[in-house]
């Protein structure tokens, strides 16, 4: 790491003007949360391997920003050199900046690599000492990267219609719908999840994310793909050639912004700007010029495409298609459902299968039976470790239909590990089981119809009365939360509250939202809407048909963690009254597999509670038996036998 650094203090030195100090964002040139390996530039300075983060590098001092999850990571994987700052806590970084660097200091990032929202937010706070942000013409973490991965070339997949549920054609019209409203042109597209979904094509660029590098542009007329052309086939490019759709080097989405901010882009065509593409006399002139801003979305926008276009002439506001993207069709509803029955059923044969390994290799009383471990392992030869069983659950999954693979990379946590939030094994350094210690398993999957995300904490020996009372206080929210019922315009961290509530009683808590959207064969996390004790400038309300997690936590530090996460669907609620005539709203658990009934304290449970696990438990019984064999099938009726208080 030293050496790392002295090589960038040397290239800031020498940098046309100097610079005081480097910004190196966890982001790609698409803003991406999930990058590809070659774009993991802030983990390559810093070694912390974290999703979320920011790495600055002064003449004498490097400190990394994070938040919450990953504050007890970080610390185990920077080294001396770096200073952890703890998002919530610290100074944010653009008021640290401000604060601690020289007067007209100069701060540079590159532009490709951070969002129009953050880079103006970044230039306010500089006024106050006029300091200056600049856009380095390079990359220099890619100048002192001697073995930087190169770029793949991954095809680009046509996503069926069976699994989309509308064409590219429909959405399109949607869109083009929406620019005159807005007195725009065109919109920049730069988000990979929103490319992906609108002209529904898939690929593997990036690890855990079905997406493609790209970039497109569309216009009233007009529509543009910018990809590294190697990646889409005949076939792929005919399919979107009969949508409308030009497909353009990866490259050339410089050079088209700046057409487009000049209107010159559409001319190409052979098309005026007219709002049908069809010109009446003079008609067209006057509409080209009511439509004359260019949409970007500031949050996904890089600085890079947006230094290019005549600030005054675009439009800063959220993409249209993120809301579009979570607000789920008929087709993606019934297609996430069987995903998660599907990924339900690998779950509980991961759990079948590993409660039996723990009793026949570590003596474990088990999964239903409360008792010490014998004290030593039955086999020396063999052992079980975070990783190797993680590859096992791995294995359930890949034999259903439709897998593609992992959503993202499976949190497997013994003990003091399931205390750090984003935990990821690795198989040099991570844990053996323990039959006496709590375990902790986040995972998910990408399957073509479907992508899931799901939780479950389970202890194979006798959990302590603390370990139970915080599994049943994360059982009460993230049931009190499921339970919800709330009218038509009501933000997720309004809610976020409903799922902390049992915690506070015992002055407990966890530094991690409560809930996400997630995609429909896409990312696991997605906008725009958010269940966050945290305010998001951009998080809308929750609607009919979108996707969300409910996933309250408790982790103490050194000792254990525990998570319960299930993915809901938003649906109208059946309420007897309707006050406001607003419509209320409720949610629908697509998320099938058992809570372990032994590290539940059933006198902190009330009545209502009960019945709802009881029926909670019932229905994964009825549900996931088709796809078992009678062993477990026997298992899974044991797992979820009725309880009374």
């Amino acid at each position: 790491m030293a050496e790392i650094l002295a090589a960038l203090r040397s290239l800031m030195a020498f940098h046309t003007p100097p610079l005081d100090a480097l910004i190196v964002p966890s982001e790609d040139y698409h803003q991406s949360e999930y990058v590809s390996d070659r774009d993991k530039r802030r983990q390559f300075v810093s070694g912390f391997t974290g999703s979320a983060g920011l790495a600055l590098i002064t003449k004498t001092e490097a400190r990394l920003w994070t938040d919450g999850r990953y504050f007890l990571q970080a610390l185990q994987q920077l080294s001396d050199e770096w200073q952890l700052m703890r998002m919530g806590e610290d100074p944010p970084v653009d008021a640290w900046m401000s604060d601690n660097l020289p007067e007209e200091a100069a701060i540079g990032v590159d532009p490709w690599c951070v969002s129009v929202d953050t880079a103006q937010k970044w230039e306010r706070a500089f006024e106050k000492k006029q300091q200056k942000l600049v856009q380095t013409s390079s990359n220099l973490v890619d100048e002192v990267w001697k073995n930087r991965p190169p770029a793949e070339i991954n095809p680009v997949i046509v996503h069926p219609l069976e699994f989309a549920g509308r064409s590219v054609a429909e959405k399109l019209k949607d869109l083009r719908e929406k620019l005159p409203k807005e007195n725009s042109r065109g919109l920049i597209i730069t988000a990979l999840d929103e490319v992906a979904w609108l002209y529904n094509i898939r690929g593997s660029d990036v690890s855990y994310c079905p997406v493609v590098h790209a970039f497109a542009i569309v216009t009233l007329n007009s529509a543009f793909f910018y990809v590294d052309k190697r990646k889409v086939s005949s076939k792929v490019s005919s399919s979107l050639q009969e949508n409308g759709i030009e497909v353009r080097e990866y490259g050339e989405v410089s050079s088209d912004v700046a057409l487009l901010a000049s209107n010159q882009l559409d001319k190409d065509t052979g098309l005026r700007s007219g709002r049908n593409g069809v010109c009446e006399n003079d008609k067209c002139e006057s509409e080209e010029n009511s439509n004359d801003l260019t949409w970007v979305d500031p949050a996904s926008c890089c600085y890079a495409l947006f230094s290019k276009l005549d600030a005054k002439k675009v439009l800063l506001q959220p993409s249209p298609l993120a809301l579009a993207k979570a607000l789920k069709n008929p087709v993606e509803l019934d297609g996430l459902k069987n995903a998660h029955i599907r990924d339900g059923a690998a779950v509980v044969q991961y759990l079948v299968w590993l409660d039996k390994q723990m009793q026949e290799i570590y003596g474990a009383s088990g999964y239903f039976l409360e008792g010490k471990g014998a004290g030593k392992k039955r086999s020396d030869n063999v052992k079980l470790t975070e990783v190797t069983v993680s590859d096992k659950l791995e294995g359930f999954r890949a034999s259903k239909e439709h897998f593609r693979g992992l959503s993202f990379p499976t949190i497997s946590s013994v003990g003091p590990n399931a205390a750090i939030i984003h935990y990821e094994p690795e198989a040099e350094t991570c844990a053996e089981l323990d039959p006496d210690s709590i375990y902790l398993f986040d995972s998910g999957a990408q399957y073509l119809d479907g992508t899931t995300d799901i939780t479950r904490t389970v202890h194979f020996g006798k959990p302590s009365a603390h370990e139970k009372t915080c599994y049943t206080s994360v059982l009460k929210g993230h049931i009190a939360l499921g339970n919800a019922r709330f009218p038509n315009g009501t933000n997720g961290p309004a809610l976020d509250i409903l799922a902390r509530i049992p915690l506070w009683k015992y002055g407990l808590d966890y530094r991690h939202g409560t809930g996400h959207g997630v995609g429909s064969y896409l990312y696991v996390h997605e906008g725009p809407h958010t269940l966050s004790f945290r305010q998001q400038p951009r998080s809308v309300p929750l609607q009919v048909s979108m996707t969300v997690t409910d996933e309250p936590g408790y982790y103490e530090d050194g000792s254990f963690g525990i998570r319960l996460e299930n993915v809901l669907v938003i649906k109208e609620a059946d309420t007897e009254f309707n006050f406001g005539d607003k419509g209320y709203l409720s949610f629908e658990h697509i998320t099938w597999a058992p809570y372990q009934i032994k590290l539940i304290d059933f006198s902190l449970l009330t009545p209502e509670e009960i019945e709802w696990l009881n029926s909670y438990h019932s229905k994964c019984r009825e549900i996931l038996s088709p796809f078992m064999d009678k062993n477990e099938q026997d298992w899974l009726k044991k797992a979820t036998e009725p309880v009374s208080a």
